[in-house]
């Protein structure tokens, strides 16, 4: 238990400390944007690195609010992805269930390394796609790292975006206009805007107790282990509980932050540089459309990162931030 001279070590916040399941995470609820326009609520990129940039400080309850200084960023690429599919959502007891789905065609030939060729619906399915009931939209879209060369596998991900809007009869029609083509980040957000992103951190394998948790090493003189916690807890209750740090898996655990701000869109990298000299370390280049963030975010670089409108965003209204400098300089060390 936590005493004032003796803090406890590790949060409790991240427990449960599990594997992710997979590397791509998965979103679990999406944000109820108030736009009256039908527009996607989620995207994602591949995280490149990160650099520094001097911008004025426009955190309004900063000790250096209105100053200029200098802040860690992070540059993530993001190619556009592809709609090649939409879904119509309905509630019944069990949950939500798809009542109606749609496919176009896809040129892409890499997505035949995810799932098998999927024909593209007939035009009475897709009539009857414009006319089904339903509460929830969603588009079905996938990755393109073919459009990239920091990243070696040329295997896109699929998952599904939620479409947002205020009315279900205009956003079942952008779903089903928007199957087929390109989607790109413009659609998501702008320069000055608050994203969720969504994660999968560095893994680190099984670790022992003082790894995983920070706690002290016992005395030099303990008779039994010095790399150990020194008891597991009282008789009763006859279990160890979860407060009890113990050694265990350490990394790749799913992980979100809220509100990033992005501070930068760079659509073409050929007319605004900003790749570093000698690239990016364990990424490279980068030659597509790409989004500058404030602060570090979860994983190594390659890692896709999914984005979506944030859940509990604090601010109603955001300006542009005044960016003055972004370093190119070299990260190969000296």
């Amino acid at each position: 238990m936590a005493r004032r001279h003796k803090p406890r070590r590790g949060s409790l916040g991240f427990s449960p400390r599990k594997r992710s399941a997979r590397a791509l995470p998965r979103v679990r609820s999406w944000a109820l944007a108030p736009t009256k326009a039908p527009a996607i609520e989620g995207f994602a990129g591949f995280k490149v690195g990160m650099t520094h940039a001097f911008l004025v400080d426009y955190r309004k309850r900063s000790t250096t609010a209105g100053q200029e200084l200098s802040v860690p960023v992070t540059v993530v690429e993001v190619p556009p992805m592809r709609a090649v599919g939409a879904r119509i959502y309905a509630r019944n007891p069990y949950g939500k269930r798809v009542v109606a789905e749609v496919w176009g065609e896809n040129p892409v030939q890499e997505i035949g390394r995810r799932i098998s060729p999927h024909p593209p619906s007939s035009p009475e399915a897709r009539l009857a796609f414009g006319h089904a009931a339903g509460e929830d939209v969603r588009l079905i879209v996938h990755t393109q790292p073919h459009l990239i060369t920091g990243v070696s596998s040329k295997t896109p991900e699929i998952f599904e975006v939620r479409v947002a809007g205020d009315q279900f009869e205009d956003r079942r029609a952008f779903a089903l206009t928007a199957v087929g083509t390109e989607v790109s980040v413009d659609q998501l957000t702008a320069e000055g805007q608050f994203l969720d992103v969504i994660g999968v951190t560095k893994g680190f394998g099984f670790q022992g107790h003082i790894q995983r948790w920070g706690v002290k090493l016992q005395p030099r003189k303990n008779s039994k282990h010095r790399r150990m916690i020194g008891t597991l807890g009282p008789h009763n209750p006859s279990f160890v509980t979860y407060r009890v740090p113990q050694a265990g898996q350490t990394g790749y655990h799913r992980r979100t932050q809220l509100n990033m701000r992005v501070l930068k869109v760079v659509r073409d990298p050929r007319t605004d540089p900003i790749t570093p000299a000698g690239g990016f370390p364990h990424y490279g280049e980068v030659r597509s459309a790409c989004i500058v963030l404030h602060g570090s975010l979860p994983g190594p670089a390659k890692r896709l990162l999914r984005f979506r409108t944030p859940m509990r965003a604090r601010v109603s209204t955001v300006e542009k931030v005044d960016l003055r400098y972004f370093s190119t300089r070299s990260k190969q060390g000296a």
